[in-house]
């Protein structure tokens, strides 16, 4: 075993109008066999989610790594870390000074998959249609500073926005921003299933049994013009129940590479070095996962409560114990790497401390012990899941001040769930959409929250998102950022727990493997090809 560390450059963004760099569909080198990856992220097709891959309402990272190999944006996340580049746009900038007006103008020949034309209608067509549907998800929160969508022609279109928003290029490059085609994707309404068309590197095929998606065929796509080099002919993505599963595949050569989500305990055996044929490699991320709370539930209404949870919370030792040096605690919703962070809950509650929890119960009036039942999935954040949350669990029953209990659910049961508003204390994850500090804050606390959280701070949603978001220089919009990470230190509405790390497993012969994952855990296809073993 190669352990590998792949190492980024700093995210501090400066947006500034850009160019298109070549690439295409003919500039691919021949793969081979298919390259076959494995995952344990679940595609499933529910009642309350008929459509899980549709742009206008997928929202998690296992559909958004679908739909970015299958459907072109104006604007894609580079190969590294940076600004966004023009993908289906051939540039695109501000045209004015305040942050408002963002014209794109399309690739010349830009084709569908089935060959059809891509107009610049096409565009409109796909973003309003997203925001008109306005999905539970949450997901058309990131359009949400769009006023109208103009075109000019067939190749021009222009954004006209509520308000500043430095980050909108960011936002263009995420696949609510998806261009669609638009006879198989109706205005009004979802598209159930898990079909996908679009002029993205790959077409794609799922061969689905019981309404779940077992495994899923990309292949590259002829017709595709855009930013990046596709260096394969064809990428199979599997499905696995379990990490255990997963890796049984990977060691007998069943699959050639192995996304998330790994065990603590397989990343722990490959890095030991105990199979020569599998690589490790190792890189930046800015996953985080956090305790979230419906702030209307009686048990968890008192802010009292909360902020006694965040004083109680041993994350030092919650990372020990379950993840080792895979992750890191992590004090805001921020994570540490971002132009903007702060470590708030730090600052206002320290080392954690039961003697201080009691006194905040005690002054609220609060009777102790506090009975919480604290909801986590069972299958979408990894096997550990369920270890942390009996650690948590342990950590609040010992002060004396909580009767906590846990329990799990699957992925399918558990979102639409806490969506409902069912849950009063839950935990999940979030992979960033982009890599900028508002990316970590306005889904979470602005309107129409993806969580559907009921809490609310008019601070935060009028004065200081639309404040951090005039400033093209990231670093400059940090004192915005800042307060908001104070309030919700103060107000906890979340309570964030750590940051971990990002890890890719691949037999020996396989390359491109050290970009196979961006920062925020984009699963980029295009980047793998097949080498030589040993």
């Amino acid at each position: 075993m190669n352990r590998k560390t792949l190492v980024l450059p700093a995210v501090v963004g400066l947006l500034t109008p850009v160019l298109a760099a070549c690439g295409g569909s003919d500039s691919g080198s021949k793969g081979g066999d298919a390259i076959v990856v494995g995952t344990t992220d679940r595609f499933t097709a529910t009642k309350d989610a008929p459509a899980p891959v549709d742009p206008a309402y997928a929202y998690d990272v296992g559909t958004w790594n679908i739909l970015r190999q299958t459907v072109q944006t104006l604007m894609a996340q580079p190969k590294g870390e940076g600004d966004p580049v023009p993908d289906a746009a051939e540039s695109c900038g501000f045209t004015d000074s305040g942050s408002e007006r963002y014209a794109c103008k399309l690739r010349e020949g830009l084709k569908f998959a089935n060959g059809d034309r891509v107009t610049a209608e096409d565009v409109k067509y796909s973003i309003d249609r997203a925001r008109h549907i306005n999905s539970s998800s949450g997901v058309a929160g990131l359009l949400s500073t769009v006023d109208t969508i103009e075109t000019q022609g067939d190749r021009e279109v222009i954004f006209h926005l509520k308000t500043a928003d430095a980050t909108f290029p960011y936002k263009l490059s995420t696949p609510v921003a998806g261009i669609i085609e638009p006879k198989n994707y109706p205005a009004d309404k979802l598209r159930d299933g898990f079909q996908v068309d679009g002029s993205g590197p790959y077409t794609f095929q799922a061969t689905v049994r019981d309404n779940a998606v077992v495994s899923a065929t990309f292949s590259k796509n002829p017709n595709y013009k855009g930013a990046v080099k596709v260096n394969n002919d064809k990428v199979v993505l599997r499905s696995f129940d379990d990490a255990d599963a997963m890796g049984a595949a990977i060691d007998k050569g069943v699959i050639d590479v192995m996304t998330r989500t790994m065990s603590p305990a397989q990343i722990q055996k490959l890095d030991a070095g105990t199979d020569q044929n599998v690589d490790l490699v190792d890189m930046p991320g800015l996953e985080i996962r956090y305790l979230a709370f419906n702030t209307n539930a009686t048990s968890v209404k008192s802010k009292a409560v909360r902020q006694a949870m965040a004083q109680v919370i041993n994350r030092g030792e919650l990372v020990s114990k379950v993840y080792g040096t895979q992750a890191e605690p992590l004090y805001s919703l921020v994570p540490a790497g971002i132009t903007g962070h702060s470590n708030s809950f730090f600052n206002k509650y320290g080392n954690p401390s039961v003697a201080k929890a009691k006194e905040l119960l005690t002054k609220a009036g609060i009777t102790t012990p506090v009975k919480l039942t604290l909801h986590y999935t069972t299958d979408h954040y990894g096997s550990a899941t369920k270890q942390e949350f009996e650690i948590l669990q342990k950590q609040l029953n010992d002060s004396g001040l909580f009767d906590a209990s846990i329990q799990g659910h699957p992925w399918d049961t558990f979102r639409p769930a806490e969506q409902k508003g069912k849950y009063d204390v839950y935990g999940m994850g979030w992979f960033p959409d982009f890599p900028d500090a508002d990316n970590f804050l306005a889904p979470f606390l602005d309107k129409g929250n993806f969580l559907g959280s009921p809490y609310s701070n008019s601070t935060i949603q009028h004065t200081l998102i639309p404040q951090s978001r005039r400033d093209a220089d990231r670093l400059s919009a940090s004192n915005s950022l800042t307060q908001i990470q104070d309030i919700v230190a103060e107000d906890v509405p979340v309570l964030p727990l750590w940051q971990g790390k990002q890890y890719v497993a691949a037999r020996d012969d396989i390359t491109g493997v050290s970009y196979a994952l961006n920062s925020s855990s984009t699963l980029q296809l295009w980047e793998l090809g097949r080498g030589v073993s040993g």
